[in-house]
């Protein structure tokens, strides 16, 4: 006759069996969920709006906005006052990526162009950047509807050093037909200030003129 005392020891024994099996037990083996890494900070797309106000001497001030949307590599860029006063512009484009320590970002697109001016464009973006060196241009080729006589070769470019993170200071250049001038391709400095999602910078175009062509910039990135 079993005992409740023989019944407990019995039974902790088996308990004990089941935690620690003996030498040659096959146990299975335990299902492992893989772990699953996420990186919430990544995301597919990136947006800006930027403004540029031009102060031009003995000539019609403007703003001139940018809206930029890229996708992945598809590049999307909307533009007013930028090939002509009145005028809007509408860009499709290829992101392309290059090298690690010196990296070149490259851009190449095709724009409609609407407004008093009127035709299509194929254009490029780059920038190339390394250590605290950054240098951005832009090109484009309006091919004017209203014939070879009207058509234009746009060009914006820039070379900064960050001197601080939020501070950068450079040279600049730039060729349009907006206004006219008594050069052909403007040159001058620039000093950006960067407080992310903000950028504002100003640009002297010019100055050794009496009178300098002033254009004050305010991006805000998504």
């Amino acid at each position: 006759m079993r005992t409740a005392g023989g019944i407990a020891v019995g039974f902790l024994g088996a308990i004990t069996l089941a935690a620690d099996p003996v030498e040659g037990t096959a146990v299975p083996p335990k299902e492992s969920t893989p772990a699953v890494v996420t990186d919430s900070n990544t995301r597919s797309w990136t947006a800006s709006v930027s403004t540029f106000g031009y102060l031009v001497p003995d000539g019609q001030s403007y703003g001139q906005p940018t809206v930029v949307a890229d996708v992945g590599r598809l590049h999307l860029e909307a533009r007013y006052n930028y090939e002509g006063l009145e005028t809007g512009s509408l860009w499709v484009g290829y992101n392309l990526h290059f090298g690690e320590r010196l990296t070149l970002d490259l851009t190449p697109m095709v724009g409609g162009v609407v407004g008093d001016v009127r035709g299509v464009a194929p254009g490029v973006e780059a920038t190339l950047s390394w250590w605290k060196l950054e240098g951005y241009w832009e090109m484009e080729y309006v091919a004017s509807a209203a014939g070879r006589d009207d058509s234009f070769l746009y060009l914006w470019s820039e070379v900064s050093l960050s001197v601080l993170d939020w501070l950068r200071v450079g040279g600049a250049a730039q060729r349009t037909s907006v206004y006219e001038t008594e050069v052909d391709i403007q040159r001058g400095f620039l000093v950006g200030l960067q407080f992310d999602p903000v950028a504002f910078t100003t640009y002297v175009f010019n100055p050794a003129q009496a009178r300098p062509t002033l254009v004050m910039a305010l991006e805000v990135s998504f």
